[in-house]
This record gives structure tokens, sequence and C-alpha cells, in this order.
């Protein structure tokens, strides 16, 4: 091989990256104001909902029995579902993000779809499990004789007694039950509602010049999310009795 071809094979195999090796986004792997941001929200949401587990466990370590006898528990097949459907709404949120760098337009709107989607059946499925989960054998928006009062429209309707209703060991059950995924909800609620706008911002082009900085902090919301559910799953659904 001569010096000319040995010198010209090395540099196809050695050349130094080059510019458009990389993505377009001057902000891709910057810790921007806006991720600094989110990172900072998140950090004190987590401390929330790690306040929120910690008087869960109190609560229940305090409480015997915790289910009280006769009473249902938790439908644990059901809500793992669930957790899978969240699981794969952030990886599809991953391949959304991929595509965003990639500056594959249609693939990134299926795969923030996708993600909206799943999202949106994790909502169904919790409000199903809100309404038709009867902790204490009543109907929705049943009146309680028994009790001398008529629970008003809402979760409450569930004969999920708070306060002195039902009794204490009534009232942490259901009330921790409920604020802790409610709370969640709530978050996953505010999560379709961000990854609708940045839907609706792709469709119109705003990231058309590569600029994936604002997908990519709300995929961190979306990603803490799944994390968040996966610790109220294990600490709420899955530690036995």
């Amino acid at each position: 091989m001569s010096a000319e071809a040995a010198a010209a094979h090395d540099h196809h195999h050695h050349h130094a990256p080059r510019q458009e090796d990389y993505p377009v986004d001057p902000h891709y792997g910057q810790a921007t104001g806006g991720k600094l941001g989110m990172w900072v929200f998140l950090l004190s949401d987590a401390l929330t909902f790690a306040g929120f587990l910690l008087g869960y466990a109190i609560a229940r370590g305090g409480t015997k029995p915790w289910i009280p006898e006769g009473l249902p528990e938790l439908g644990i097949n059901f809500t793992a579902c669930l957790t899978f459907l969240l699981i794969c709404s952030s990886v599809t949120m991953v391949l959304a993000f991929q595509a965003a760098t990639e500056r594959n337009k249609q693939e990134t709107l299926k795969y923030l779809g996708l993600t909206i989607f799943g999202g949106f059946l994790f909502l169904c499925g919790q409000y199903k499990e809100y309404f038709g989960f009867e902790l204490l054998g009543s109907l929705v928006a049943n009146f309680h004789a028994d009790w001398g009062a008529w629970l008003a429209m809402g979760l409450t309707d569930e004969g999920l007694f708070f306060g002195t209703l039902g009794g204490s060991e009534y009232s942490a059950y259901g009330s921790t039950f409920y604020m802790i995924t409610a709370f969640h909800g709530m978050h996953v609620l505010t999560g379709v509602g961000y990854l609708i706008v940045i839907f609706i911002r792709t469709y119109m082009g705003k990231y058309d010049d590569g600029n994936t900085n604002h997908i990519e902090i709300c995929g961190l919301f979306w990603h803490f999310v799944d994390l968040v559910w996966i610790l109220v799953f294990t600490f709420v659904y899955l530690i036995p009795e």
C-alpha cells in the first residue's frame, strides 16, 4: 500500500469528529436555565412525595390491623398493568426525544402521541380504580343512613370515611391511599397537558431547527412521574399487610 493510500485509509477511519456528527441543538447536553429550573422543581417535589410516603409508613405502622376486617385489599394485578403502561410511556418519551434530536418530525409526533395516549390510559385506569373501588362496600353517591351522613360527590363517594366519621382505622387506610395516589394523579394529568403542548408545538414546526431543549425538559418531568409511581406502587400496593 502506498504512503498516500495508507494516509487516506488512516484519515477515513480516524478522522476528527465533524460538526454534522452532533445534534444541531446548541443546548444538547448542556445545563440550561430551563433544565436547572426543572431539576430544582423535581427535587422539591421528590421531598414532598418522600414526606407523603414517610407519613404513610408511620400511619401504617401505628394502625393494626391496617386493613380493617372484612374490607378488600387493593387490586394489585390491575394496578400492575397500569404501572407497566406508564413504564412503556417513559420508553416512548425517550424515543420521541431521540427522534427530535435526529430532526425526524413524523417519528417525534408518533412517539409523543403514544406517550400522551399512555398517560391518558393510566388516568382512565386510576379513575376506574377510584370509582369502582368499594373499600366499605358502599356505592358511589350512596346515602349512608347508618352513619347519618351523605358523603359529597368526589373521592369520598367511595365510602372512604375521612376524619372521625368512620373511625381512625378507616381514616388512615382510606385517606392515605387517596392522598398519595391523587397527588400523583395530578402530576400525571399535568404531564399529559405538558406533552400535549409539546406535541402541538412540534406539529407547528417549532422544533424543526433541531432545538430539543423543551422536549428534553418535558421528558425529565415525565420520567420523574413514572419513577415516583413505581415507588408508590411498591409501598402502597406490594408491601403485604
